[in-house]
């Protein structure tokens, strides 16, 4: 017969071995420095390996921080923009009464400068009709918006609202054929009216006695006329003046400021004290 207990024997002189074995390396390990490379190098893989386990995290965390300073970026570039609208607004009405104190006319006829509150608002759409210069804004009635209401750009008058819903609203450009804004030449005071040609660059202004002074640069700003529009924002600049010999009239053609085609936010204007009281505008409303 063959003995029960050899497989036990021989795993118990193995396990002897063994422990033998690991008490050599351990007094080794404690009396001399010959396993110090054996253990550098452990120590090494065991780094490499947390760096590949830690690679999914860091990647994921990295997007996360760049995702989160896009937002804050794209935020903070927005707030900028509507910042600067309210600042150009203050800088537009500045120059007519810079000219107007020049001559003196300010105190003696005109009296205290109406002062507007604006709210920041956005271009979402173009009118597809060709004959039409009609935009749309992403504000409405909800916002306090209203018919007839102004709107500006950064560089001079933008146009008027015509339409109202509840959260958007539809604007006619001073381009448009049909618009007409009363305006006065900066330079002298002279008063007249600025038409709409459907042409997006140009305005045309008739009705112009030919012994009126007026010039190719002259700029032309809201008169105040009508009550519709405050007076002394930016409206064009007279690039053509002409007069026919025989003709009572002269057909002035000015070139708008504000940029029609190409500007995204606008500001409303309100009659002051407006949005003072609308907690539903909250930081949208802003007073230049």
């Amino acid at each position: 017969m063959k003995p029960l207990f050899i497989k036990k024997s021989r795993l118990g002189l193995r396990a002897g071995l063994l422990t033998a074995l690991l008490l050599v390396v351990w007094v080794a390990d404690r009396q001399t420095d010959v396993l110090d490379p054996v253990r550098r190098t452990g120590l090494d893989a065991t780094d490499f390996i947390f760096d590949v386990a830690a690679v999914p995290g860091n990647i994921w965390q990295a997007l996360s921080e760049a995702s989160r300073s896009e937002d804050a970026l794209y935020n903070r570039v927005d707030q900028l923009e509507r910042e600067n609208l309210v600042l150009q607004a203050k800088l537009q009405q500045m120059v007519a009464l810079r000219a107007e104190n020049s001559r003196l006319r300010a105190l003696m006829n005109a009296g205290p400068r109406e002062r507007n509150d604006v709210l920041a608002t956005e271009i979402i759409g173009v009118s597809p009709n060709p004959n039409r210069q009609i935009i749309a804004i992403d504000h409405g009635s909800n916002d306090r918006v209203y018919p007839g209401q102004p709107l500006i750009d950064s560089d001079g008058l933008l146009g008027q609202v015509i339409e109202v819903a509840s959260d958007t609203a539809q604007v006619m450009l001073i381009s448009d054929a049909s618009h007409s804004v009363p305006v006065q030449i900066i330079r002298n005071s002279v008063r007249a009216i600025a038409e709409g040609t459907g042409d997006l660059h140009r305005l045309r202004i008739e009705y112009l006695s030919t012994t009126t002074d007026i010039e190719i640069g002259d700029q032309l700003v809201t008169s105040g006329l009508g009550g519709r529009f405050p007076m002394g924002y930016p409206v064009a600049k007279v690039v053509a003046v002409e007069r026919t010999d025989g003709d009572r009239f002269a057909t002035v053609w000015a070139e708008p400021l504000a940029q029609l085609s190409r500007t995204r936010h606008v500001l409303l204007l309100f009659p002051e004290g407006t949005l003072a009281s609308d907690i539903n505008l909250g930081s949208r409303a802003l007073a230049p």
